[in-house]
C-alpha cells in the first residue's frame, strides 16, 4: 500500500444542509444533485458528504454517535489566512472551536466544527510548504 490518502468521507446528517456549508466555504460539487453523495476535489484527494448511518453501515462499523476520534486540517501558507478561513466559516455557520492563535509548537492554528459536528484545524506551520496547489511539504 503506498503511503496516502485517496478519499475522506465524512458521515453527515443532512446532506443538502451539509452540501450549502461546504460551497458557503467556497468548495464546488459538481456531483449530481439526485445522487445521495457530494464529492469535492480537495487537491490531489476527494472529501465526500454522505450520509452518517449509510456511512457506518457501507464501513461495518456501529455508530454510537458523538466524535469519531480525527480532526481534519487545511493548512494555510500565512497566519492572516488562518483567521479569513475561520471567519469564512463562522459566516457559513459553523461554531468556532477554538479562535486562531499562535500554538505552542511555533505556529498558528484555530478550529472550527462543521454542522454536523466535524473538527477542522485551520493551521499555519512556518515549517511546512503549502505549495501553489495546495499540496503540503513537510521539511527534509
Amino acid at each position: 500500500m503506498e503511503q496516502r490518502v485517496s478519499l475522506i468521507t465524512l458521515g453527515v446528517s443532512d446532506l443538502q444542509r451539509a452540501k450549502a456549508f461546504y460551497r458557503a466555504l467556497g468548495w464546488r460539487t459538481d456531483t449530481e444533485p439526485s445522487m445521495d453523495v457530494a464529492f469535492f476535489q480537495a487537491g490531489g484527494m476527494v472529501v465526500a458528504l454522505w450520509g452518517r448511518d449509510q456511512l457506518a453501515e457501507d464501513s461495518a462499523v456501529p455508530d454510537p454517535g458523538g466524535w469519531g476520534g480525527v480532526t481534519l486540517a487545511y493548512n494555510t501558507r500565512s497566519p492572516a489566512e488562518v483567521d479569513s478561513v475561520i471567519e469564512e466559516a463562522r459566516a457559513a455557520g459553523g461554531t468556532i472551536g477554538r479562535e486562531p492563535a499562535e500554538t505552542f509548537w511555533g505556529g498558528y492554528s484555530g478550529v472550527f466544527i462543521d454542522l454536523d459536528g466535524h473538527p477542522w484545524e485551520v493551521a499555519h506551520n512556518p515549517r511546512w510548504t503549502v505549495e501553489d496547489d495546495g499540496s503540503v511539504t513537510l521539511p527534509d
